[in-house]
């Protein structure tokens, strides 16, 4: 059976009541961000205060499967090499001069307790953040270990805590919790269930990717990780297609869509292709992740982007966060697409949970 969109649910109280249990831990995001740097609070300052007067570690090497986040904050910016190893062990070379970081939201992974138990053996610097009473924090205990700990599972929250002691220790770019918090309850506030349709920007995202297959763009690093993100979130939410990626992966599906028939009669033939490829196949949307983000290469894939997407009739969606960091940048465009596909999900009348 073909699934409709009926954007008339996204205002139905019943409809957004049934999805509350996936709505309200996006409203409770930017409190998780909040609780999560109150707790770890005392751990970062006693580690702050025990690497005073050190050296600066050869490198920085984030361990563990949710390393990704950290390498495409850091990468860009870290004063030091700085690697994203999402494997279970370390690299070869790893050893007493090196930071290794790792973020363990539940703590229970044999595979990170294994990485953590290796780096506290080959005498690194080891900081890890995860539940204190975990399986992960038990392998972290040595001489030069901190745990930071943390409750909520939130990868987000656990990553801003992880990043706000590498900033204090001159290893990363500002990260201010409360910042990234405010981002969260900003977008909270404009796309809330309890926001009008036409005044929320999720709802009318939605609605855009309704009846399309969504082709996510962003810019920077961070924007580009949001995007697949939300692709990831869009998927899940409607079982279809929704694709991330850089410029080079998308321009192929632009420039393959034939423009739409300005006069074909959808009420005619309501199974009628108007964008004539012959298959029945949702037309593209893109969505533009941007976080202000203007360096040349950006400007260039931005621009190609939108061309080919003119050239094509393709609708296009941007949406944008003027927050004051770049993390807290990152949080406003995720929460915006995440809060997006729960909408997306309730017009298809798709399961909540």
């Amino acid at each position: 059976m073909v699934e409709v969109f009926d954007d008339a649910r996204l205002d139905d109280e019943g409809a957004l009541a049934a999805a509350d249990p996936v709505l309200r831990p996006l409203a409770e995001a930017g409190a998780r961000v909040r609780r999560e740097a109150g707790e770890a609070a005392d751990a970062i300052a006693a580690a702050v205060a025990a690497a005073d007067g050190d050296a600066r570690p050869r490198a920085v090497v984030a361990a563990g499967p949710d390393s990704r986040l950290l390498r495409a904050v850091l990468e860009p910016t870290c004063p030091v090499p700085f690697v994203a190893w999402p494997g279970p062990s370390l690299p070869g070379w790893a050893g007493g001069l090196d930071l290794v970081v790792v973020l363990a939201p539940h703590g229970s992974d044999t595979g990170t307790a294994a990485a953590v138990a290796e780096a506290v053996r080959r005498g690194c610097r080891v900081v890890v953040a995860c539940p204190a009473r975990s399986l992960v924090a038990e392998h972290a205990v040595g001489r030069d270990s901190t745990v930071l700990p943390c409750a909520s599972g939130d990868r987000l929250a656990i990553a801003v805590v992880m990043l706000q002691l590498l900033e204090r220790l001159d290893l990363g770019p500002e990260t201010d919790p409360e910042s990234v918090a405010q981002a969260l309850d900003d977008v909270a506030i404009a796309c809330s269930p309890y926001q009008d349709l036409a005044v929320n920007p999720a709802k009318m995202l939605a609605i855009a990717l309704g009846d399309a297959t969504p082709l996510v763009w962003g810019g920077s690093v961070l924007a580009a990780r949001a995007a697949r993100r939300v692709a990831e979130a869009l998927r899940r939410a409607s079982g279809r297609t929704a694709l991330a990626g850089d410029a080079e992966h998308l321009l192929p599906v632009l420039e393959a869509t034939t423009p739409p028939d300005l006069f074909a009669d959808p009420f005619a033939d309501p199974f009628a292709d108007p964008f004539g490829d012959g298959d029945g196949d949702r037309p593209p949307t893109l969505l533009l992740l941007d976080d202000g983000a203007d360096g040349a290469g950006v400007r260039e894939q931005r621009g190609r982007l939108l061309a080919a997407a003119e050239e094509r009739r393709v609708r296009v969606e941007t949406v944008a966060s003027e927050a004051r960091t770049d993390v807290a940048r990152y949080a406003a465009l995720l929460g915006t697409g995440t809060y997006a596909a729960a909408y997306l999900a309730v017009g298809l009348s798709r399961a909540a949970g």
